[in-house]
């Protein structure tokens, strides 16, 4: 990848954001079409691959009544959740620019992660034997990817504001005792998406050494 382009569509239902993510993949399948989709998700629990069954800490019907989607999703990973205040990022990229190498592909995020967070004054750090970045003993960011061809969809949730309490109802990447934290309680001010999304846009075109191109053309 030498160029990429980016989609922010702003604060979408997660089944909204699938569609745009198969949207893209299937594009980018057929041609040159590397990009970086950025939104928000309206509440939602998202449960990957590798989870057997679902145990929330709420009862079931929780989820109905306080307008929080639970759906099951193609990525790898545990449980998660998703909401106002998190900053999605979902790149869709070819692999094949890697060799095809999925460890290393989770460590560029990692980097991007890093590397933002770290522009804000954050020190964060990675955990051996798990994905994404923590502070302290507290994590602030998910990585969950899915391939397709050797194209990549998902990707990773960054924790920007200051309300976590979505995270209360499950056990997060199903790690019992994990404590989530964001990036405003951290610095004790809140964050404008925007703002952590122009620094992501500019990290992830260091680490995959890419042309940022502006926003994608979208109709």
């Amino acid at each position: 990848m030498n160029r990429f382009f980016t989609l922010r569509p702003g604060r979408i239902s997660h089944r909204s954001g699938l569609a745009l993510q198969t949207e893209f993949l299937e594009k980018r399948l057929r041609e040159d079409a590397e990009i970086l989709i950025l939104l928000e998700h309206t509440p939602v629990v998202t449960i990957g691959r590798g989870v057997r069954s679902f145990n929330p800490k709420v009862p079931c019907d929780f989820f109905a009544r306080h307008g929080i989607d639970v759906v099951k999703v193609g990525r790898g990973g545990d449980v998660t959740y998703h909401g106002p205040g998190q900053l999605i990022a979902y790149p869709i990229v070819d692999l094949n620019m890697i060799g095809r190498d999925l460890h290393r592909y989770l460590r560029m995020l990692e980097k991007i992660l890093l590397e933002t967070v770290g522009c804000f004054g954050i020190k964060a750090r990675t955990v051996e034997g798990r994905t994404g970045i923590w502070v302290g003993d507290k994590k602030l960011a998910s990585i969950g990817v899915g391939v397709r061809r050797w194209v990549s969809w998902h990707g990773f949730a960054l924790n920007v504001g200051g309300d976590l309490s979505g995270f209360d109802t499950i056990v997060p990447c199903g790690l019992e005792g994990v404590r989530m934290t964001s990036m405003a309680r951290i610095l004790g001010r809140e964050i404008s998406l925007e703002t952590v999304q122009d620094q992501i846009i500019h990290s992830f075109g260091r680490v995959f050494q890419a042309e940022y191109l502006g926003e994608y053309d979208y109709q």
